[in-house]
């Protein structure tokens, strides 16, 4: 179980959030309220020494509206009632910061220009030092749970910004397309590593299924060297094709791509290859009854 998936209970017990810890933070609320706008005002006067305010925040009505959500976010923390609903509010912040890009370095600064502000509050206090101590203790405390709940909440947010990404570029570098009822081309240009052997193989063995395939042309013509382990990659989509009842044709094989593949000593008779994709294609129609005529 990790921080993200934790419950309020569970981030207070995994900070040691006490009842006298929110106590202290509640007994807080009405100081706090009093100075939050000078310590807004302080916290963007702060802001603006960094190029992210400008990127941000340069707008009128983008900083008065972030200024009252801010002042709510602090309110909320002083109320110190930490329930599902605080523990969503802190995970919306998050998501907000990872959608408009705000950097987790600006943040997490802001949030230590904060905390500097707040030791300055409690010095106002007429309280005994060891109270204050505790308060500063409790402070803490709820300042770290809050800022592990965003943090992973950005995380999360920018991981399956990521993932997609990776799915976006692997169909792209796997771009499986139906030339005919019944026939795949995929023509691959530059580099394959055993990673993109491996995506090659995921996504055609999908469109095969998807399309009821019964030839798959793989064109490799773009590709001058593989190296031993990714030309049995292609060998295994070879076999792994024909499992599914397609007929898998490599064209366009370079000299140093055949050599690569006779030296790994498989029975070579097994896979059909062609010189160019003209061939290939002659070929899946041959084997589907059908010819192009020239009218």
């Amino acid at each position: 179980m990790d921080d993200f998936t934790r419950n309020a209970q569970q981030l207070c017990e995994l900070y040691g959030i006490t009842e006298q810890d929110t106590n202290y933070i509640h007994q807080l609320k009405d100081t706090a309220l009093k100075a939050l706008p000078g310590m807004i005002e302080s916290w963007y006067n702060w802001l603006k020494s960094t190029p992210e305010f400008f990127e941000y925040f340069a707008d009128t009505n983008t900083l008065e509206r972030v200024q009252r959500m801010q002042l709510g976010f602090w309110e909320q923390f002083f109320d110190a009632d930490i329930d599902g609903d605080y523990v969503k509010s802190r995970r919306k912040v998050g998501e907000v910061h990872a959608r408009i890009g705000l950097s987790q370095e600006i943040y997490l600064a802001g949030v230590d220009h904060f905390l500097s502000l707040f030791v300055e509050m409690l010095g106002t206090l007429d309280w005994s030092h060891s109270d204050l101590n505790l308060a500063r203790r409790a402070l803490n405390k709820m300042v770290h749970m809050d800022m592990t709940i965003i943090v992973q909440s950005y995380e999360n947010i920018v991981n399956q910004k990521i993932t997609a990404q990776s799915k976006t570029l692997m169909a792209m570098s796997t771009p499986v397309t139906q030339i005919w009822d019944g026939i795949l081309l995929l023509p691959v240009v530059g580099l394959i590593d055993s990673r993109r052997a491996q995506d090659i193989m995921d996504n055609t063995l999908d469109q095969i299924s998807n399309h009821n395939a019964q030839s798959f042309i793989l064109d490799i013509s773009g590709v001058a060297v593989v190296d031993t382990a990714v030309a049995n990659h292609l060998i295994k989509i070879t076999k792994a094709t024909r499992l599914m009842g397609c007929e898998c044709i490599i064209s366009g094989l370079s000299p140093a791509v055949a050599q690569t593949i006779v030296e790994l000593g498989i029975d070579v008779g097994t896979i059909k290859t062609t010189s160019n994709l003209k061939a290939a294609i002659q070929i899946a129609f041959n084997k589907l009854n059908m010819k192009i005529v020239k009218q």
